[in-house]
């Protein structure tokens, strides 16, 4: 392991005490002004989860957009791109990385199909990358990777890289409005991530899912 993946590990105990005394500092301070502001101990603690739970899987969610289709008269989101990026500079190997949903009726598992391709002029959800997977497989769509490593050999390594992770729901995930499923990373690099989505009203085809 390098010097700089030497100093993302150390950093991430520090960022855990850190995170852990500003949460509780805020829990303090709500109880010591009579709950004057409108967290709850609840709120804080479901803040320090996610904040761990980033810390501890090396990998940041910055935007999760869907785009609603019309299929057999009704609109759903068929279409899920998760903006991620390494929390540290630290090797993240994505050709080990697995995804699973969960809708509550059913599981499926998601591998990676080896496309990763530059935006470049493509709209998001209109990119090639689409077209070359399937409902077992996601794909990136690079938004930023100065060294071309994601590109070329299927690792993300500064914390400046970028890239949407592509997922095309099977027919059976497929989310109208209201609908939910739990998303879940499992990284080669640091402990699994849950994120949970829930479908908007299609006021718009593309909508935010956080």
């Amino acid at each position: 392991m390098d010097i700089q993946n030497n100093e993302g590990i150390a950093g991430i105990a520090l960022a855990i005490i850190l995170a852990g005394i500003i949460i509780t500092a805020g829990v303090a301070a709500s109880v010591i002004l009579g709950g004057s502001d409108n967290g709850t101990e609840e709120d804080y603690e479901q803040i320090l989860n996610e904040a761990l739970d980033e810390i501890s899987t090396y990998i940041q969610i910055k935007d999760m957009v869907g785009k609603f289709y019309s299929i057999d008269g009704e609109k759903r989101i068929q279409r899920i791109a998760l903006l991620i990026k390494p929390l540290f500079s630290i090797d993240i190997d994505v050709s080990e990385l697995t995804i699973k949903l969960n809708n509550g009726k059913q599981i499926s598992m998601l591998y990676y199909d080896g496309n990763a391709n530059f935006i470049n002029v493509n709209p998001l959800f209109e990119h090639p990358v689409w077209n070359e997977q399937n409902e077992n497989n996601f794909g990136f769509i690079v938004i930023l990777d100065k060294d071309e490593s994601l590109v070329n050999h299927s690792i993300i390594n500064e914390n400046t890289d970028m890239a949407y992770i592509t997922i095309k729901l099977p027919e059976d995930f497929e989310l109208k409005k209201g609908d939910s499923m739990q998303i879940t990373l499992f990284p080669s690099t640091g402990i699994t991530r849950t994120i949970e989505i829930k479908a908007p009203a299609p006021v718009t085809s593309i909508v935010n899912l956080r």
